[in-house]
């Protein structure tokens, strides 16, 4: 179901949104960054992802959003459930006129690196990074940087 953009502030607004993010991880290990060119999180580096739509599986958004954000398509099986997260930001998809809030459902996928076709709808870059070298860059967001802290203090529930 898509929204129009005043319905979808008075949602963002109002409640949290369900998200996934794919901690993406090539055969050298090192993990999947992009450049996100819209807000929120703007100009920093984070892991691919995005919302769960209304009346959708988490199936179906598993196999969209993997296919949108890395250009193949992979199924829920594929990827091993890393954690829920919680995510706040201060401005929205359309300004700094009021935060953000999701609750994020986090899944590891180990992938070929050279069979993605990484698209430049929400990053205008990609970069593979080893876990010590993305939590020594100031321009990794700190909700990314999350995901490979020992402690993994903004975690909501482990594993």
């Amino acid at each position: 179901m898509f929204l129009s953009a005043e319905d979808f502030a008075t949602v963002v607004r109002s409640t949290p949104l369900i998200s996934i993010d794919l901690i993406v991880e090539n055969q050298a290990g090192e993990f999947l960054l992009g450049l996100r060119t819209q807000r929120p999180a703007q100009n920093f580096w984070f892991v691919p992802g995005g919302r769960v739509q209304k009346d959708e599986t988490l199936e179906r958004a598993f196999a969209r959003l993997t296919e949108a954000e890395l250009g193949q398509r992979f199924t829920l099986s594929d990827g091993e459930f890393y954690g829920v997260w919680q995510h706040f930001y201060d401005d929205n998809f359309s300004g700094p006129d009021f935060s953000t809030h999701y609750v994020v459902l986090g899944f590891r996928l180990r992938v070929d690196a050279a069979k993605l076709q990484l698209p430049d709808a929400q990053h205008s870059d990609y970069r593979w990074l080893t876990p010590e070298q993305l939590l020594a860059r100031d321009d990794v967001h700190d909700n990314s940087r999350a995901y490979f802290l020992a402690d993994k203090a903004d975690k909501v529930i482990g594993l």
